[in-house]
């Protein structure tokens, strides 16, 4: 009844139903009048008929709800604070104009926690970050492992940074180009997934209905008509193995005779270039303090690079201290000549590397970092001895930038090694 309150919130008051597909509204309307809610001070719930109510809290802050009954279940929406003269507080008049739209969503079948026009508008307000983690958060169950975890957290406020504030209703094909294009052509791998993750999410967002329409995202028949093919991308590119088969392949390596299998290997944990590694000589090489200085002159860049050596690294120095006769750490057949790049190549294909390139490890190293280590762009860019701009610069002639590097090679070091030496290491660090 009007005016009656209580300090809790009663149940239904005894009116007349409608009962619309499994819905139930009240029938009565338009009980208060403005001179009504304004007097209201008392804490209570005031009913103006058919589901519409005035809320009165202790504080004195009044707002709407309306109530209805589905199935015989109690069901309730605020409808915004009472008040005139700010956009955000809702008049008698603007209170019912929202519950007669809420009765047209009841009687039609619907719901009107989500489909009221303005519900369905600040849903839409989602940004493209938002839902990046919702999805995120609510995929953790179900992927197994962590790597995938944090590659997908890396894709969220990473490789998507450019958009994460961008409602997910209005993400265009523009701006999956702009989140793609830097990546397409030079890391052509890692691309793939972002596209593939964006595409998930905005699937994701169409099945929650925070967006419309088809997905900018999508490869055949939309992207595929403006960017070129990923195949295609590999053609005068070095094919790079994927990491996840480097351990099994250094595993087979391991078991190829001869020095170029031994280089290929220190090739592979150092991201070199093959002529630096075939080229290096034990004037280079400090293994007291596990560096190894490259001179300008045999750079691609000009600038000397010093190399971190991994324990493994330096183990595979030291074996060829007893091998090699000279100054060439890996010599070839001929006296005083370095290995030739054919010998590395054999030595990967007899390993089963079939396909892939020497110096695609080089991608495949720089495809870990990204993925799957949370170092910083700027270190792993200085440990390819890549000079791309003033930020790897400064990166790169820090003091403390060798350091920041070594425990990157040492990762990638630890991330490689064979399954059945990881198994080895890891009992050997129980028994000790």
């Amino acid at each position: 009844m009007v005016g009656r309150t209580t300090s809790r919130v009663p149940a239904l008051p005894r009116i007349v139903f409608q009962r619309t597909r499994g819905f139930a509204v009240a029938m009565a309307r338009h009980k208060l009048a403005d001179s009504k809610v304004k007097g209201l001070n008392k804490p209570g719930i005031y009913s103006d008929g058919d589901g519409l109510y005035i809320r009165v809290q202790p504080t004195g802050r009044k707002s709407w709800v309306f109530i209805w009954r589905r199935f015989g279940a109690r069901r309730e929406i605020g409808l915004g604070p009472y008040g005139a003269g700010h956009s955000w507080h809702v008049t008698l008049a603007a209170a019912r104009a929202k519950a007669e739209e809420a009765r047209e969503i009841i009687g039609a079948g619907g719901d009107p926690k989500t489909d009221m026009a303005e519900r369905k508008a600040a849903a839409r307000t989602a940004t493209f970050g938002q839902v990046s983690d919702e999805y995120i958060e609510a995929m953790k169950p179900k992927w197994r492992g962590a790597k995938t975890v944090a590659a997908w957290e890396r894709f969220a406020t990473g490789y998507v940074k450019a958009i994460r504030r961008a409602p997910v209703d209005k993400i265009t094909t523009e701006d999956v180009l702009r989140v793609l294009r830097p990546l397409w052509h030079e890391k052509p791998e890692t691309a793939t997934k972002v596209r593939e993750r964006l595409k998930i999410v905005l699937d994701h967002a169409k099945a929650r209905g925070l967006r419309n329409g088809d997905n900018p995202a999508q490869w055949k028949g939309h992207l595929d008509q403006i960017l070129p093919a990923p195949a295609k991308l590999s053609r005068g590119h070095h094919a790079a193995m994927p990491y996840a088969d480097i351990p099994d392949f250094l595993e087979r390596l391991r078991a190829v005779d001869g020095i170029g299998a031994k280089a290929l290997e220190f090739t592979i944990l150092t991201a070199v270039r093959s002529g630096e590694t075939r080229g290096a000589t034990w004037a280079e090489i400090d293994l007291e303090n596990k560096v190894w200085t490259v001179p300008a002159e045999r750079m691609k860049t000009g600038k000397a690079h010093r190399v971190p050596l991994s324990d493994r690294a330096t183990e595979i120095l030291k074996g060829m201290k007893t091998e090699s006769e000279g100054e060439l750490v890996f010599p070839g057949q001929r006296e005083k000549r370095p290995l030739s790049d054919m010998t590395l190549s054999k030595a990967l294909k007899t390993a089963g590397g079939n396909g892939f390139t020497v110096h695609g490890f080089r991608s495949s190293f720089r495809d870990w970092a990204a993925e799957e280590t949370n170092f910083q762009r700027e270190v792993a860019e200085a440990a390819l001895a890549h000079s791309v701009g003033d930020a790897v610069e400064r990166a790169y002639r820090r003091g403390d930038a060798l350091e920041k590097r070594r425990k990157l090679m040492d990762a990638w070091a630890s991330y490689c090694q064979p399954p059945q030496m990881a198994n080895v290491i890891a009992i050997q660090k129980v028994a000790t």
